[in-house]
């Protein structure tokens, strides 16, 4: 018996010292902090002119803070400073469609997917060289991607023949292309659309066939289960009660959608 005591006993000041879950945070702090890119057109955009967020998930994230009874707050963040905002806890969660790939998957974790996307390809309405997918990946190609998205290591992987180009910035991309120094950026459904609709010399190359489909979820911090699990409640929530088709309806992103 008192063997037993004096484990309980030491065991105590473990217990006192725990780490609260971020659930216990966000409910006692009454705020959830959300990651986003706010130029990602239809997901996470910020309108440069009223600085107004909109997007598929934005309306998830104030979805998500109505659902917990917490107030929302927008964090600046981006592809190339994912991981960083999440580990260094700048965010609770980054909610901007995040792909799920190998090289993300060891640093986050990761809800199920709510969004998946095949690459697409810009190019100028007077580049003469590529006309269709295939002119993609050919000699004397020049192949844009910005650095820290997932375009990244697919087309180094994929590409055989045309020179891949790592830019900085998504913005950089769009400048090499429509200068001309290079032929095309890689990107996705929803940034494609922005391309089509707010530019006059962007035009849209599809891959004749299924090239590379992404899933995109909401990403964490590692560990913490009591988190993650609300927040898979929450996908999984919004998918079932419609909320998630609505808003996608609402930002022409219905044909990405992930169901059940």
């Amino acid at each position: 018996m008192k063997l037993l005591l004096l484990a309980a006993a030491l065991l105590l000041p473990l217990a006192a010292h725990a780490e609260p879950s971020r659930l216990d945070r966000i409910r006692a702090e009454k705020k959830v902090r959300v990651c986003v890119w706010p130029d990602y057109y239809g997901i996470s955009y910020r309108n440069p002119k009223t600085l107004k967020l909109s997007g598929i998930d934005v309306d998830m994230a104030e979805a998500l803070g109505k659902d917990l009874g917490v107030a929302v707050e927008f964090v600046d963040s981006s592809f190339a400073r994912l991981i960083a905002d999440l580990s260094e806890e700048r965010c609770d969660v980054a909610m901007f469609a995040i792909g799920i790939n190998p090289q993300r998957q060891e640093k986050l974790r990761f809800t199920q997917p709510h969004l998946a996307s095949d690459i697409y390809a810009i190019t100028s309405r007077g580049n003469r060289r590529i006309r269709t997918w295939d002119d993609i990946d050919q000699p004397g190609s020049v192949v844009a991607v910005a650095k820290g998205t997932l375009h990244e290591p697919v087309m180094r992987q994929r590409l055989r023949a045309a020179e891949l180009l790592v830019v900085d910035t998504p913005h950089a991309r769009e400048q090499e292309v429509e200068s001309g120094r290079a032929d095309v950026f890689m990107t996705d459904f929803p940034f494609s659309r922005r391309m089509l609709e707010t530019t006059d010399w962007a035009r849209l190359v599809k891959p004749t066939a299924t090239y590379h489909v992404t899933p995109y979820a909401y990403a964490m911090k590692p560990g913490d289960d009591a988190w993650h699990a609300r927040m898979e409640r929450f996908v999984a929530d919004v998918k079932r009660d419609g909320r998630l088709l609505a808003a996608a309806r609402r930002h022409k992103l219905d044909p990405i959608v992930v169901g059940d």
